[in-house]
């Protein structure tokens, strides 16, 4: 493998971040990618083009360009506000919890029936998932941590939680150079392993080890952001099940309408 040229790395950085879109993703993630893409490249531009590509593939195609995360906090705070119906529209932003939300309620007190009510979260490369916290089956002590690599969106949902009143955090996690080693109940990963895959394929299955929870709610979509089912939850079923072959799981399986779920359990 050849050896990068740290000041070719660096301006193959800047160039990515001088796009607002990309300057807000956790810089770790931009450098992993990076070097990635000029292993592969000698040429420079296709370099920048690529980067920008796979980083709107992890985080872009989920959300709007630009959301105006100001001013969703100014309505959040606002207390002639419905928040129940502020978080429905906003949890329409996001591709990933607009196509939950027809089964929202149900997703949660199925998914977590048997482990409920629930005392503590973490939700990994949460996106906005954490504002449904309405409609989980929580204990009234439930504390909430949340991790994501876009700076912006950390910043509202801690805003978020203030203005709900919730015993939570959310903080910058970028999920391949780290996991988090906080204590919890249960963890979250919705549709998020396929995502790590694309980068490093060994990834799933060292969170699986490394997450310190009693439980773990891992999600796979069952159609693609264009609608189409393509066999994909037959393939993401098998390729759960050999994920997880040697570890110590008790396992409960769900099926949704755009979604397929697991509860493992130590």
């Amino acid at each position: 493998m050849d050896e990068i040229n740290p000041e070719e790395l660096s301006q193959l950085i800047r160039s990515v971040q001088q796009s607002p879109k990309y300057a807000q993703i956790a810089p770790s993630l931009v450098e992993r990618i990076a070097r990635e893409e000029l292993q592969k490249r000698s040429n420079f531009a296709e370099s920048v083009k690529a980067v920008r590509s796979r980083l709107h593939q992890l985080t872009g195609a989920y959300l709007p360009t630009k959301v105006d995360y100001a001013q969703w906090s100014a309505l959040f705070r606002d207390s002639a506000q419905d928040k129940h119906e502020l978080c429905q529209r906003m949890l329409r932003l996001h591709a990933s919890t607009a196509e939950r939300l027809p089964f929202l309620k149900d997703f949660y007190a199925t998914c977590l029936a048997s482990i409920s009510p629930v005392h503590s979260i973490l939700d990994l490369a949460c996106g906005l998932n954490p504002l449904a916290l309405p409609w989980m089956p929580l204990a009234e002590d439930c504390t909430y941590l949340a991790c994501d690599v876009l700076q912006p969106m950390i910043d509202f949902l801690n805003a978020f939680f203030e203005s709900y009143r919730i015993n939570g955090q959310a903080f910058a996690c970028d999920l391949t150079s780290c996991i988090p080693n906080e204590h919890v109940q249960v963890a979250f990963l919705l549709k998020t392993l396929p995502l790590l895959d694309q980068i490093d394929k060994t990834l799933s299955r060292r969170l699986l080890e490394g997450i310190q929870a009693e439980h773990i709610l891992v999600s796979y979509p069952a159609k693609s952001l264009g609608g189409r089912s393509k066999g994909m939850p037959a393939n993401y079923t098998t390729a759960f099940y050999r994920l997880i072959e040697g570890l110590n799981f008790k396992v409960e399986a769900f099926t949704f309408p755009t979604e397929i779920a697991f509860l493992l359990s130590r």
